[in-house]
């Protein structure tokens, strides 16, 4: 699979880069530090046209992967948390793209791609994080519909959204399993409660908030895809197609915590010369480079495999290698960035520390990078029994 970025895709890179220092990096450290979500970055993205970027042109959108990539690898550069706004609303609308019937992604994913309209995705529960199998929230078959009972944890974007895609094991009256399931639920849907903002380490501007269902009735027609084990391949098949983008965060983080490294060695004298002269410092700047190229030609070439329309086996050992690989990566750079600055980097007069807390979440959100190394592992070696 071989790529190279078209005119158009270095026109919205230079754009987004331009736009990313003039408007959002004066933003991003108050955006970590107060954790207040930044409608002012989401109406901004919004007026750019951003969020259509990844949508197929029949619903407004402009239908290309790599491109989004590339916007959020620029947002990330400067700010992880504006970044993150396309990213949540991006992950819903893979699900519904491969699981919606005609009349689901028409009245929803228009929305999504013009920004009128916000999603979010609640897979993850207390017991069953990056194991979606096991999940215990339960969709009661009844007349006209469905009972949903249990809870979610980390529901990113969830206390903003108008909707929400929960997974959820359908069951008979009986209690008998049918099958997993995304269901499409309104935030203001009676039986449904979300609980206050966690207070987290990093992606501190994007809100995520544990969700409570107790008999919270949807109509058959919320359900995405058929009844059955359907919505377990539809949301499997969303994370795969949303690790490109999820990825493309850790190469923006890395490549921003290089050029505040590279910003502040040049700027600091020791031993009566500038520390960017010394030997050892610019090979640790070396390796920094060469690793964060790498990450990013892994996640361009897994971008590219979704717009030549890769699904499935094909796509997901490659989608997998670029979100663990670059968030590793991200954690590997961000964490040497600490070192370069050395006292000054714990201290919050410089945002160096904002990279290093950030890169740890994306290590782990969007299925673990353990998981990914799985998944990895299952496309060479063939899947294996796992205690």
């Amino acid at each position: 699979m071989s790529y190279a970025l078209t005119e158009d895709q270095l026109r919205i890179q230079d754009l987004v880069r331009r736009v990313a220092k003039e408007k959002v990096a004066p933003r991003a450290d108050e955006i970590d530090r107060t954790a207040q979500y930044p409608q002012d970055m989401f109406d901004l993205l919004r007026q750019l046209g951003l969020f259509t970027l990844p949508f197929p042109p029949e619903y407004g959108g402009v239908g290309n992967m790599l491109s989004a990539c590339i916007a959020v690898e620029e947002l990330g550069r400067v700010c992880y948390n504006t970044g993150y706004l396309l990213v949540v609303q991006w992950v819903p609308f893979g699900a519904i793209l491969a699981g919606g019937t005609k009349e689901q992604k028409h009245r929803l994913l228009p929305g999504l791609a013009s920004g009128e309209l916000r999603g979010a995705l609640s897979l993850t529960e207390p017991q069953s994080g990056s194991d979606v199998s096991g999940i215990t929230t339960t969709a009661t078959a009844t007349s006209g519909g469905y009972r949903l009972n249990g809870s979610k944890i980390w529901c990113t974007n969830s206390h903003i959204a108008d909707f929400i895609l929960v997974a959820a094991k359908c069951v008979k009256e009986d209690g008998s399993p049918i099958g997993i399931n995304l269901f499409i639920v309104k935030r203001d849907t009676k039986g449904l409660t979300i609980g206050r903002k966690e207070d987290k380490m990093g992606a501190r501007g994007i809100p995520s908030c544990p969700l409570f269902f107790e008999q919270m009735f949807v109509p058959e027609a919320a359900r995405l895809g058929p009844e059955g084990g359907g919505g377990f391949k539809v949301a499997m098949e969303a994370l795969n197609t949303s690790r490109p983008i999820v990825a493309a965060r850790a190469v923006g983080l890395a490549q921003g915590a290089i050029d505040h490294s590279i910003q502040f060695i040049q700027n600091r004298v020791a031993f009566k010369q500038k520390i960017s002269d010394f030997q050892g410092i610019r090979w640790m700047i070396a390796d920094m480079v060469m690793q964060t190229e790498a990450a990013r030609q892994l996640v361009y070439r897994a971008a590219a495999m979704v717009d030549a329309g890769a699904t499935g086996k094909e796509l997901a050992p490659v989608a997998a290698m670029a979100k663990c690989l670059a968030s590793d990566v991200a954690m590997k750079v961000a964490t040497d960035a600490m070192q370069l600055f050395g006292a000054a980097g714990i201290s919050a007069e410089y945002p160096i520390n904002r990279y290093f807390r950030d890169a740890k979440v994306v290590q782990i959100v969007e299925g673990t990078n353990q998981i990914q190394r799985n998944i990895i592992a299952d496309s060479v070696l063939g899947r294996t029994l796992r205690n």
